[in-house]
């Protein structure tokens, strides 16, 4: 048995089937993955994100630790904004992807992949000390995902209407405080929530109630997908840079933080290999690990590949040489020893209609 959240009772009560999920016994899916990803495109769906690491770093010195170990430019950040970076090694590999929410001056609150969270925490204790704290047990981090959801949540006294994409608000609900993060991993409008963890089934089962739908982390990933994000371990190692992987935005172009010579060096000169969009001319899927070819010679291998609910054709992200990685370039996926005919396209897969 892996470790259990707050919401294990009440998603397990509403017919979630559990897999082992970094050491977490967390809902793959409940009513279908199908189902659960149409729900969270057109109207609202809720999501246990109570796995992933929740650190709280404060003081002095916690601006300067941050910038050194992320490689996003942060000193700019005002209080209530939230901005997405990457941890590092002395390579310039990916350690993990991060967000990083600015509470005050000194003070940071930073969201880690479950997968990574034990690592990240060591790594900065060492240098925090006390400056670090470790909120995953006793904060509950919930999504709340959809068009549907800022009304749903407003409904419910949280109003986060107004806020801007990538900023987190703290407001008064049923006696607690709940942080809204307008943030998301699922290309959607939503809000990552985060409260005591003793109040976390109150909140899920009131957000049910006002209509969302429970989701699991099946539906996660396609969703993710279809909106070209990366997820750790499959685009995102120690195998990769932030240059290689397209995220260039996410990088401090002044330096400072730990890889930044190769990562820098990278933006400048370019890479060997990219992070391009596939999609596959027939009804074949490709899947992590598949072999990519251009002229029938290996140039790549796929990250992430699904059939698309939202598009209805198989989608995939992969790593290609850069002379095979302009949109339009046809090349083939090798599935289980059948060559399938797939062509380079934009990312995302997916975008929702502003407005």
């Amino acid at each position: 048995m892996g470790h259990r959240t707050g919401l294990y009772e009440a998603q397990n009560a509403r017919g979630g089937r559990f897999i082992d999920f970094n050491g977490w016994d967390m809902p793959v899916q409940f009513a279908g993955i199908t189902a659960e990803h149409q729900t969270v495109r057109t109207a609202c769906g809720i999501f246990d994100l109570g796995h992933m690491g929740r650190l709280h770093l404060a003081g002095p010195h916690a601006l300067a630790l941050l910038e050194q170990q992320v490689c996003r430019p942060l000193r700019s950040m005002t209080p209530g904004q939230v901005r997405y970076g990457l941890v590092l090694a002395d390579d310039g590999t990916v350690e993990d992807d991060v967000l990083v929410s600015r509470e005050s001056e000194h003070a940071f609150h930073i969201v880690v992949n479950a997968g990574n969270h034990q690592k990240i925490r060591d790594r900065w204790q060492t240098l925090a000390g006390d400056s670090l704290t470790d909120l995953t047990a006793r904060q509950a981090m919930i999504a709340v995902q959809g068009p549907t959801s800022a009304a749903l949540l407003t409904g419910m006294g949280l109003d986060g209407g107004a806020m801007k994409y990538y900023s987190f608000l703290d407001l008064p609900w049923s006696g607690i405080t709940v942080r809204l993060s307008r943030t998301g991993y699922t290309g959607e409008n939503g809000f990552e929530c985060f409260l005591p963890a003793e109040h976390a089934a109150h909140f899920y089962e009131a957000v049910v109630a006002a209509g969302a739908v429970p989701c699991g982390l099946g539906c996660r990933d396609t969703l993710r997908l279809e909106a070209g994000m990366p997820l750790y371990g499959n685009e995102l190692d120690r195998t990769v840079t932030p240059a290689e992987a397209g995220l260039g935005f996410a990088i401090n172009k002044e330096g400072g933080f730990i890889g930044a010579d190769v990562v820098l060096r990278q933006l400048r000169d370019g890479t060997s290999k990219r992070l391009v969009g596939l999609r596959m001319t027939d009804k074949r899927v490709p899947r992590h690990g598949y072999p990519v070819l251009a002229n029938g010679q290996p140039v790549g291998v796929i990250t992430s590949g699904t059939l698309s609910p939202t598009l209805g054709f198989p989608i995939g992200m992969a790593y290609v040489a850069t002379a095979s990685s302009a949109v339009g370039t046809a090349l083939t996926v090798d599935i289980r020893g059948t060559p399938c005919i797939a062509e380079v396209v934009a990312l995302p897969f997916y975008k929702r209609a502003k407005g």
